[in-house]
């Protein structure tokens, strides 16, 4: 048994010292935060004992504190057995900070505690929300005020300072004794930990290079000229010494040439002026209307030089077209966080999505007791959540990120008893926000997404009664199913179907329920030579609406020019795993639904999608698909309008600050990008640089690639970084998909966005792409 010698306990005076260097360290923070005096952030810094609750007998206190990084949160949590174990997470890792009860957890365990004292911290990804208590209400607005500054501050600090943020929070981390010196050792154990595998001859070589002052320890004025050896970038020297006027300095005539030439941007003289005055660090500098390099490298990493064309992160897409004209973000199982077997249900699922800009999602609904109807994917051991539950959370996050309107889709499974509940509780609950009658008296399409801005549509069975007559509560005999099982049924198998499933006995519809439905009427589908009213919609399962796209292409599209589909994934995915929606976005269905909750290619080309157009959860289909006259097959190209040959160059340059998939201190990943395009049939296609080994924190490829495309109005690019290993599966490392139409030519810098879907704090992958006609 080997023992573990403990670590001597410091002296007074050495704590003293600790404290302050702590102090002046979080002091350096707070101000890269813009937050410097800010008293929130010291009330975080100095920390409090919380209250953290997750059931009605479980409620611990736990002591929490913001970290000298501010960026890190430090806790106590005291386990069976064991000593008490600190834990920490990251500012990067909360998706949204809640103050009272506006969690399920909190509405189910708290309600006794006043509101004012409750606060939730919601994280990315599936990791559980964190419901805590403050002793105050003072005590949670300082917590809640103050983790909302860190924040927003933090997502809106430049590239360079979070680079800069994280290397100097790893060095802090490597400095054992928190002495704000490095030592030899220290250094090889840091550089480790940013993903570089350095060799002893290297690494003392740039350790003695530092160590100016010859004490076998770096500090201060030291460990910036480590931090600025570390970042420098040889491939930006390149790019800058060929538009370099002189003394170091791209003068505004100059940049405005790599501008136009590089970057292939109409810029006018004012234009650029304003970018130097927004990038450029020195004043002298400025003074001379030119660039250092600092400067040029602040406008490469800026937002505004990203490959995603800024123009297209705001709605700039006509929205004055019928429903059917656009692709429609959509969910399927919307309750479900996990699998669809045992999986927890939730309402914290439907937030998730609709904060992704998902505008149709799903409802299971079962009858459940005490008369209040409840979903949960029936016939499993999925957890039930109330369907008034849903509803309002639903009401409280459906325009948050995005003014267009939600579809409702109810999977009805319930008798006319309950369904009578939940028209009752969607009026109440919704209010004004419930579409119950045409926004105007034209019937002959769909209306727009304008027209509809603010509000929630339902789609299920109608009676016979449209347009809309009014509201009654008697109720009328007709045929409810699982419509998404059934939809590929004869009436014969979904009788007996539903039957077996309510005891003999077919369902009915209520009338209440049935005049919710509007401009979304669930029907079966019967064949594109049976022509349906255009407020008649009809849901596939994947492996139908797949053979449709594969033998009836031009006939599914002319369908969806005047009729919404909606698509869902198989039964047998258990797993909630996803399939490719491509070739259902490509034949011009609107509503494809996927599990939101599982990541995978599949959601990155999703959220790649829905990133165009604002984020709005509406992409206006191209032209050539929206046409009712259009001779388009997505699987045999002819020439026509939607045929518009370009040649895609990319060079694979270099990339940034990694993160490391395995912890493994002594594990450095050994970097491969894959450039893959995802469109029609005969545009799919990726090309794969070299691997190269051990360097995670600026591996430099220089590798090019040509692709051609006939339809890049369909087509997606993914750029996707992973962990080579030759006996297994690669490891995901991070990825960024975008549609072919909203990428920027020139050099850009890739934002990596992590399995989730969220933005690394600072990994990068630099680029070089050209989109030319051949």
């Amino acid at each position: 048994m080997q023992c573990v010698r403990r670590q001597p306990k410091p002296s007074k005076s050495e704590e003293k010292i600790l404290q302050e260097e702590s102090k002046k360290v979080a002091a350096q923070n707070g101000k890269i935060l813009g937050l410097q005096d800010d008293e929130d952030l010291k009330f975080l810094l100095k920390g409090s004992q919380l209250t953290k609750i997750k059931s009605p007998s479980w409620k611990k206190g736990r002591f929490y504190k913001l970290q000298d990084d501010c960026k890190t949160i430090w806790y106590e949590s005291k386990r069976r057995l064991t000593l008490p174990k600190p834990q920490t997470f990251c500012i990067w890792d909360i998706q949204d900070v809640r103050p009272g009860h506006q969690t399920e957890g909190m509405q189910k365990f708290a309600k006794e505690i006043p509101e004012s004292r409750c606060f939730s911290i919601v994280f990315k990804g599936q990791r559980k929300n964190l419901d805590l208590i403050a002793s105050s209400e003072e005590e949670a607005g300082r917590w809640t005020d103050g983790l909302a500054k860190i924040i927003q501050n933090s997502s809106s600090m430049s590239q360079k300072q979070r680079t800069k943020h994280w290397i100097h929070a790893a060095l802090r981390k490597a400095d054992k004794n928190k002495d704000n010196k490095m030592t030899y050792k220290e250094l090889k154990s840091f550089m480790k930990a940013v993903n570089i595998q350095a060799d002893d001859r290297y690494a003392k070589e740039i350790f003695e290079k530092c160590d100016k002052s010859q004490t076998a320890a770096l500090e201060d004025d030291e460990i910036e000229e480590f931090y600025k050896l570390l970042t420098q970038r040889e491939e930006i020297d390149v790019i800058f010494s060929r538009y370099e006027s002189k003394d170091g300095l791209m003068f505004a005539d100059n940049f405005k040439k790599f501008l136009v030439e590089e970057q292939q941007e109409a810029v006018s003289p004012e234009f650029v002026a304003s970018l130097i005055e927004r990038y450029e660090p020195s004043e002298a500098a400025k003074r001379q209307h030119a660039l250092t390099k600092d400067g040029f490298l602040l406008y490469l990493l800026s937002a505004e030089s990203n490959i995603f064309d800024v123009a297209h992160k705001k709605v700039y897409q006509d929205m004055t077209k019928p429903l059917s004209r656009y692709f429609i973000s959509s969910s399927h199982n919307t309750y479900l966080m996990e699998d669809q077997l045992k999986g927890p249900s939730s309402t914290e699922a439907y937030i998730r999505a609709l904060s992704k800009g998902c505008r149709c999602v799903e409802l299971d609904c079962w009858n459940g007791p005490n008369s209040e109807p409840v979903i949960y994917h029936g016939y499993t051991l999925t957890s039930k959540i109330l369907f008034s539950d849903a509803i309002k959370a639903i009401k409280n996050y459906a325009f948050k990120a995005s003014p267009y309107p939600v579809i409702i889709s109810l999977e009805n499974h319930c008798t006319v008893d309950q369904q009578i509940v939940m028209a009752k509780h969607m009026k109440t609950i919704l209010g004004d926000m419930l579409l119950t009658v045409p926004p105007d008296r034209k019937l002959e399409d769909l209306p727009s997404p304008e027209q509809l801005k603010g509000k929630i549509l339902v789609k299920g069975k109608k009676l016979k009664s449209f347009p809309h007559n009014g509201p009654s509560s008697s109720t009328e005999a007709a045929e409810v199913s699982d419509e998404d099982e059934a939809a590929d049924m004869d009436d014969e198998s979904v009788k007996h179907k539903v039957a077996s499933k309510n005891d003999n006995s077919t369902l009915k519809l209520a009338r209440e329920l049935s005049d919710m439905v509007v401009y979304c009427k669930s029907v079966h589908f019967r064949g594109f030579a049976n022509t349906k009213p255009f407020y008649e919609m009809s849901s596939f399962v994947e492996s139908k609406a797949q053979k449709l796209a594969s033998d009836s292409g031009p006939s599914f599209i002319i369908h969806n020019t005047k009729q919404l589909s909606r698509i869902y994934p198989a039964g047998w995915r258990t797993d909630s795993s996803n399939y490719n929606p491509v070739p259902l976005w490509n034949v011009g269905c609107q509503i494809v639904a996927l599990n939101f909750q599982t990541p995978g290619t599949e959601m990155d080309l999703y959220l790649g999608r829905f990133k165009d157009n604002g984020s709005s959860g509406y992409v206006l289909k191209p032209e050539f698909i929206r046409d009712s006259g259009t001779q388009f097959n997505p699987n045999s190209i002819t020439d026509g309008k939607w045929r518009t040959n370009k040649k895609f160059h990319v060079m694979i340059i270099s990339a940034q600050q990694l993160p490391k998939e395995n912890k493994s201190k002594n594990c450095i990943i050994d970097p491969v990008v894959t450039v893959e395009i995802h469109g029609v049939a005969r545009d799919c296609q990726k090309k794969e640089t070299q691997v190269l080994e051990n360097n995670g924190f600026n591996p430099m490829w220089n590798d090019r690639f040509l692709f051609e495309i006939d339809v890049p109005a369909l087509a997606l690019v993914r750029f996707l970084i992973e962990d080579h290993d030759s006996s297994s599966k690669n490891d995901f490392v991070g990825q960024y998909t975008l549609p072919l139409t909203s990428l920027k030519s020139g050099y850009r810098h890739i934002h990596l966005l992590n399995r989730n879907g969220d933005q690394h704090s600072a990994a990068t992958l630099f680029v070089h792409t050209v989109l030319m006609d051949p």
